[in-house]
């Protein structure tokens, strides 16, 4: 069985109905999602979500060590909220953990709604509500978006919990600290990818963080894919410890319900043909890189399309 990815949920850990409550959530929070990114995306806004998408997809291969022996890699949703706000935000994390679902067997199928409800919406939406608090109360982007960033984890993790509760899979009384517990270590790492995401922008491009801003020319969308790839490339230096889910799965005793696979495309980040190890995680991650920022770009790109002409996107 492949290895669970922090917060992945696989097939077999969530009840038939739980699932399907899952997918309802998820077909109805993208579609409000795409009306939304319809009045509010612009031409600048295009090329970054197929940016960010990439980053986002190549930063999740990065698993990093937090203490017990377990491990833990970035959401990005906060992240992606900040530059494009939270309905487009979850159009980006949609198509992320889609892909990882679909070509990547990273999470199951009937588990695919509420992997993206919990990642790509709650902890996005969290981060993203308690970052704008905090800049009104008249704290720093860095601060805001640590906290947010931090919050929308423990979110997702406390979430994830209640849904393995409720499926009968885990004890909420015992999930939910358990989950929680990990994942508040997990939330520092992602608080500090973000803000040090967030800094290097402000100091190189601070305009991409105007959500008004006009595009201003396409140097910078090759360099944020120059950064994705090789991020990829850094892949093979993951950490190999288990991750949140996988850690508390396993110390809770319920591991074996999650159900293998019924299909491989290109199974744990690998390309069956290549054989060496480290090579064949870089190829599948540079694979994904291109396949999400297409993605990314090319919902942009529909969805600007199919705006009416008179219609101008608001601030």
């Amino acid at each position: 069985m492949p290895p669970i990815v922090a917060m992945h949920i696989p097939d077999g850990l969530l009840s038939i109905p739980v699932s399907a409550v899952g997918w309802l959530l998820l077909i109805l929070l993208l579609g409000y999602a795409l009306r939304q990114t319809k009045t509010q995306l612009g031409e600048r806004q295009i090329p970054l979500m197929g940016v960010l998408a990439a980053f986002v997809f190549a930063a999740q291969m990065i698993n990093f060590p937090v203490a017990g022996g377990t491990s833990g890699h970035l959401l990005g949703s906060t992240l992606v909220a900040v530059f494009l706000g939270p309905w487009a935000m979850v159009v980006v994390m949609t198509s992320v953990i889609g892909v990882q679902a679909l070509l990547f067997q990273d999470g199951g199928l009937l588990a695919l709604g509420f992997n993206v409800v919990n990642m790509g919406f709650m902890s996005g939406l969290v981060g993203y509500t308690v970052y704008t608090l905090l800049r009104r109360a008249g704290l720093s982007t860095l601060i805001g978006a640590g906290v947010g960033a931090w919050l929308g984890v423990v979110s997702a993790a406390a979430a994830t919990a209640l849904e393995l509760g409720v499926s009968g899979t885990a004890s909420l009384s015992l999930a939910l600290p358990a989950m929680l517990g990990v994942h508040v270590l997990i939330g520092l790492g992602e608080a500090l990818i973000t803000v040090a995401a967030l800094a290097f922008v402000q100091q190189t491009r601070p305009d991409l963080l105007k959500q008004a801003a006009p595009a201003q020319g396409a140097r910078w969308v090759a360099v944020g894919l120059v950064i994705a790839l090789l991020i990829a490339f850094a892949s093979p230096l993951a950490s190999p410890e288990p991750d949140g889910l996988e850690r508390v799965a396993e110390d809770q005793g319920f591991i074996e319900q999650a159900q293998d696979p019924t299909y491989t495309v290109l199974p744990d980040y690998t390309v069956p043909f290549i054989q060496n190890e480290a090579l064949t995680t870089v190829a599948a991650g540079v694979i994904g890189v291109l396949i999400v920022a297409a993605i990314g770009y090319g919902a942009a790109r529909l969805t600007v399309k199919s705006r009416p002409a008179d219609t101008e996107p608001s601030a």
